[in-house]
């Protein structure tokens, strides 16, 4: 059996399998095509519609039969949802991902990091690539509900409280016929569910911004510096600036610039903890300046925070700003972040052993080659350390660099790892290892043959890098 973690793969054997989260959750799944969207209401799958087209939900477990699912679909998602939707899945025991053939084996399980505040949490696909059908551990959460994620799929949710209806709300795809809202629903039995519980109806996608505005054209002042640097603009995002006004705050009532408050969160954690998952972060940490214009102005005339406000990598800011309330200071805090996608995850760990292995040549050196266990291994522990709040090649649970790598598969005779924390892109990164006596000796081992990158943002220090080399 396989131990999955977020972002890993693994190939499914032919015919159905079957997919459980046992304990206090609802189980759906959304059945897309390549454009990731649904094609009608038949290919969503849950409590109140338990089967399509080669899939089917028999409670806590979905079977997924990828050759008899409609033409067209290419990818299953698997959502779970706490079966009480005012209840945040921070609150019930950590969902755990068990996939196996019917009546066979065990093939994988996932247990994705524990949730915090949010209410649905992407768990895992099943998608085909090429003529073969693989699973993908996700562990992606989301705070706004179930509907929102219907919605990012393709299917409009109407909500018939404006119109009167109470909360009931009806999932509807594009082209399709409308569902029937009855003016006065009847009160639903004891053991009987609304179509979807009711959420904030807000954007769900970590790709995507939650609505946001920009009262203070803090946003218009920077997207024309961008312009003018060659830059892509950013979006508003209201997670982020949740998040910024939240550390404004904290460093307001401390009367200090600090990425921890007094309190001892961090701005990363503050940001993670909004449910927005990022692959890469900036921030700004000011006071002083008396307007938003001021505080550009200022970012704008400092080489390394010019550098942040217009760097192409990020896509979506937030500002935040606070008078500490006893001599008039404000306290700025603005973030800049891309969000995580697995895409750009393989793209930035394709980046590292690219870096590496340049550093590798001018030595002469042969290139080491990516190893998906090494790989899976690395992630693990990135992760593991965001999670678990410690930086260290020792786990808490003491294992060690060469335990983790056999635990994901790896069969090497000589493993070595290293870790950094708090750099914003792979050249940081390789550039730091390299300038390191003891990280530099592992990058230019001449018997390593093998290497796996992992990185996970969050913790104190915002970004957690992991290098895995095996021989």
């Amino acid at each position: 059996m396989s131990e999955l973690v977020s972002g890993g793969n693994m190939p499914l054997p032919d015919g159905a399998v079957t997919v459980r989260v046992p304990g206090p959750f609802d189980v759906c799944a959304l059945i897309t095509d390549d454009g990731g969207k649904v094609g009608s209401d038949a290919d969503f799958v849950f409590y109140n519609q338990p089967s399509a087209p080669g899939a089917r939900l028999d409670g806590d477990t979905l079977t997924v039969d990828p050759p008899r699912l409609r033409p067209g679909a290419t990818k299953v998602t698997v959502v779970v949802s706490p079966a009480d939707p005012a209840t945040p899945l921070g609150r019930l025991p950590a969902p755990i991902l068990q996939v196996s053939a019917p009546g066979g084996p065990s093939l994988a399980r996932f247990a994705p990091p524990r949730p915090r505040q949010e209410t649905v949490l992407l768990l895992a696909e099943i998608y085909r690539r090429g003529g073969a059908w693989k699973l993908r551990a996700l562990g992606q959460g989301y705070a706004d509900g179930l509907a929102g994620l219907a919605r990012d799929f393709g299917v409009d949710v109407i909500d018939d409280a404006a119109a009167g209806a109470a909360s009931t709300q009806h999932a509807h795809v594009p082209g399709s016929p409308p569902a029937h809202a009855p003016a006065s629903p009847a009160p639903p039995s004891p053991t009987s569910r609304s179509v979807l519980p009711t959420p904030t109806l807000v954007d769900l996608h970590p790709a995507g911004p939650a609505p946001a505005t920009d009262p203070d054209g803090f946003l218009a002042l920077v997207n024309s510096a961008r312009t003018r640097a060659g830059s892509p603009p950013v979006l508003p995002d209201t997670r982020l600036a949740s998040a910024a006004r939240a550390h404004a705050s904290a460093m307001a009532a401390a009367g200090q610039l600090g990425v921890e408050g007094a309190d001892g969160v961090s701005v990363y954690q503050r940001l993670t903890a909004t449910g927005y998952a990022y692959l890469t972060v900036g921030e700004h940490l000011v006071s002083g300046p008396r307007t938003p214009a001021d505080f550009v102005e200022y970012c704008l005339g400092d080489e390394k925070a010019r550098r942040t406000l217009c760097d192409p990598a990020y896509t979506h800011a937030g500002l935040g700003y606070v008078g500490d309330g006893r001599f008039g200071d404000l306290y700025w805090t603005a973030l800049w972040a891309r969000p995580f996608t697995p895409g750009d995850l393989a793209r930035t760990a394709a980046e590292v052993v690219d870096l590496t292995n340049r550093e590798r040549a001018r030595a002469g050196l042969p290139a080491l080659a990516a190893d998906a266990p090494l790989t899976t291994a690395a992630q693990a522990h990135s992760a593991d350390m965001v999670a678990r709040a410690f930086y260290s090649h020792t786990s808490p649970d003491g294992s060690r660099p060469w335990d983790r790598a056999a635990a994901a598969g790896a069969r090497r005779r000589s493993v070595g790892e290293n870790i950094a924390c708090g750099q914003r892109s792979p050249a940081e990164v390789v550039d730091g290892w390299m300038n390191s006596p003891g990280h530099r000796a592992n990058i230019l081992g001449p018997d390593f043959t093998h290497i796996g990158i992992g990185l996970a943002g969050g913790g104190a220090a915002g970004t957690y890098w992991t290098q895995l080399f095996g021989a």
